[in-house]
């Protein structure tokens, strides 16, 4: 009789608690305007998982966990950058940004370069992109993509800081880059005046919220600011940011007023320790500073590497610490196999969010740290996302035994092996391991993949523990599957409907989001861009699978992932997966963007030291007139460039008859 009273009591609190977190899930994702903190959603989160893990027999239908919510409305008209928006590569220390700067040095190759970095607070609003032709503003769009962007004109024209005219000395076509936000003052003289239902959580929610309203009246009503900070497609030439801010400031378009030049690291880092003091004082919220090169003809030389520029970086604030103790050790099997173990923690509130579990990478981690159940350690949160342990403070007086690598897989119960040179154990069953399959379909679902609105985790499992879904290409079946996945808990009319709208969205995918989606071992968003604009389409990148020279030579992609590129192409599953899965999809191609030029669909080996500039520039220079760079030489190779000791290369070129280019005589081609 008293089970079934607790277990009514318990049944009742799932319900107040699925209620609760499906309203502020819409409030936080689909309105812009959360409610509550998000440490208080988390601890609702928290309790509902907790009790639906020691009730499983009670988890509703409307459950959160099993509920895939409604897909965001298509607000917007799309627009495309004339330049994109690329995001930055962060750094976390003086270490991180001396390599940054010595990567530059080695890409130049010039020590009487005088490099000069311009370094201001890193804003923590929403990112929009102006577009003025003949001084008149013509458009207002977001990030997006980093291509393609949304047009929220309407919502920003009553943004004083935003002129809608420019005035003196301005391009027939520009496009200027920065950051609309709400003053920490103004944040909390509008929450005062919102409803309880409507208030934001912070800052930057509220700026957001503001921008993508459905009806401008209520944008206009916000007190919203702009800043400027970068620079878009421009049809003046700018020598420098410095210049270009000059120009800002006749335009009434203003920079930030922390703006500060600086030669060196130590420069750099006496600014970044000014401006975290002065954190709390700034009267907007910042997380960091942005460090960019000034020399804009440096910038133009350096270009990017994936989605990154090369000559821009933000350096992050220290990450938020506390201490907590470890409950207990256990392991998790990612989508590759790889054995990772988890410190389980006391709950302890990091910087607004409840942390329970923290990786702790690998097996010599835990050697090097010592570390074992009941120890009190400091964790903290890794680029303010992934919770790890820091250090050990104290070690647990009572004894635990010492925590082996597991010789069976954890899930699967299959050998475990460590391969030569690598300190990651894995499972040897990639083909039936349930939590590498598992791994594998929700990284195809992910956000940079295909981005599948309201399809996460939780309906991986529910969908393979059903055996509707036995590998990804299943994900495009699923209207078949209507009457069975309508029987199943926390499904109805409504949520099927909304699933096999996103999973149709999804559909048309640009072909570096496809190869990452495929999971491929080594194979990230770098490579995967790497090889997407190597290839331009799917077939020429599965035609040249097998091809080792063509493979092995694409510039930027090492020799790990080519092999693991060639291993999960030697699988026929793998490849007819990818069949299958063209019928269902659409892979955008790339158009070459490339500038045309002599060495235009030629192939080039670099060999020697060259004196002008490094190797790798020399590479970047000849990709983006579209040659072909290859690290060996055979008869197919067009030219090679060599420069002082160059060795067996340029030998076997001569004795090839090749076309052989002295440095310099490289540069005029280049440059004529």
């Amino acid at each position: 009789m008293e089970k079934n009273l607790n277990e009514k009591k318990v049944k009742d609190r799932l319900k107040t608690l699925a209620n609760l977190i499906i309203k502020h899930n819409k409030h936080y994702h689909h309105d812009d305007k959360p409610i509550i903190t998000d440490k208080e959603f988390d601890k609702l989160v928290i309790e509902n998982n907790e009790l639906e893990k020691k009730y499983p027999h009670l988890i509703l239908k409307n459950s959160p966990n099993n509920i895939v919510g409604s897909k965001l409305q298509n607000k917007f008209k799309k627009i495309n950058h004339k330049k994109p928006m690329l995001s930055l590569q962060n750094a976390f220390n003086k270490k991180d940004i001396e390599e940054f700067i010595n990567r530059i040095d080695k890409f130049l190759n010039q020590n009487l370069t005088k490099l000069e970095f311009v370094c201001e607070p890193k804003i923590d609003g929403l990112s929009l992109n102006l577009t003025y032709i003949n001084g008149k503003l013509e458009h207002a769009c977001t990030r997006g993509n980093g291509k393609i962007g949304e047009d929220v004109t309407q919502n920003i024209l009553h943004i004083k800081s935003i002129p809608k005219n420019l005035k003196l000395n301005f391009p027939e076509i520009i496009e200027v880059r920065g950051e609309v936000y709400l003053s920490k003052n103004d944040f909390l003289i509008l929450n005062k005046n919102l409803p309880d239902n409507e208030k934001f959580s912070n800052p930057r929610n509220a700026a957001a919220g503001s921008i993508r309203q459905l009806d401008s009246k209520i944008s206009k009503t916000r007190p919203l600011k702009f800043i400027a900070h970068g620079l878009g497609f421009s049809s003046k030439k700018y020598q420098d940011i410095s210049e270009f801010y000059k120009d800002l400031k006749l335009w009434n378009l203003l920079p930030n007023k922390l703006i500060k030049n600086a030669i060196n690291i130590e420069e750099i880092f006496s600014y970044y320790e000014k401006i975290e003091n002065l954190r709390s004082k700034i009267d907007y919220d910042i997380d960091g500073l942005v460090i960019k090169l000034n020399q804009i003809d440096i910038q133009e030389r350096l270009g990017i590497v994936g989605k990154n520029p090369r000559w821009a970086i933000a350096l992050k604030f220290s990450s938020e610490k506390t201490k907590t103790f470890i409950e207990s050790i256990d392991f998790q099997v990612g989508r590759t196999g790889a054995i990772t173990p988890v410190a389980r923690l006391k709950e302890v509130n990091l910087g607004g969010v409840i942390i329970s579990n923290a990786t702790l990478h690998n097996f010599d981690e835990i050697e090097k740290k010592n570390l074992g159940k009941g120890d009190l350690v400091e964790i903290q949160r890794a680029g303010d996302v992934i919770p790890q342990v820091v250090k050990i403070i104290e070690k647990s007086k009572i004894k635990s035994p010492k925590i082996l690598p597991p010789k069976k897989c954890p899930v699967c119960n299959s050998t475990t092996l460590k391969e030569k040179d690598e300190s990651v154990l894995r499972c040897t069953n990639n083909l039936n391991c349930y939590a590498q399959i598992i791994g594998q379909i929700i990284h195809f679902i992910g956000k940079k993949s295909f981005n599948i609105d309201g399809f996460g985790e939780k309906q991986a499992r529910q969908f393979y523990d059903y055996k509707i879904i036995k590998n990804v290409t299943d994900i495009f079946k699923l209207n078949k599957y209507k009457k069975n996945i309508l029987e199943m808990d926390g499904w109805g009319e409504l949520s099927f409907n909304n699933l096999i709208n996103a999973i149709e969205k999804s559909k048309k995918i640009t072909l570096d989001r496809f190869i990452y989606s495929l999971g491929i071992r080594y194979i990230g968003e770098v490579n995967s861009n790497i090889i997407a604009n190597e290839f331009l389409n799917i077939n020429n990148f599965i035609n040249s699978i097998n091809k080792t020279e063509i493979i092995s030579n694409i510039d930027g992609l090492g020799p790990k992932a080519v092999n693991s590129i060639q291993s999960f192409f030697y699988l026929k599953t793998n490849i007819n997966i990818i069949k299958e899965l063209s019928t269902f999809i659409e892979i955008e191609k790339l158009e070459p963007t490339l500038k045309k030029g002599f060495f235009s669909n030629k192939s080039i080996v670099f060999t020697g030291t060259l004196k002008k500039l490094s190797r790798d520039e020399a590479k970047y220079k000849a990709k983006v007139i579209g040659a072909k760079i290859l690290s060996s030489v055979s008869k197919n190779t067009d030219y090679v460039v060599i420069g002082e000791k160059a060795g067996s290369k340029a030998q076997k070129a001569k004795d090839l008859g090749l076309n052989i280019l002295t440095e310099d005589e490289f540069l005029n081609k280049i440059n004529g």
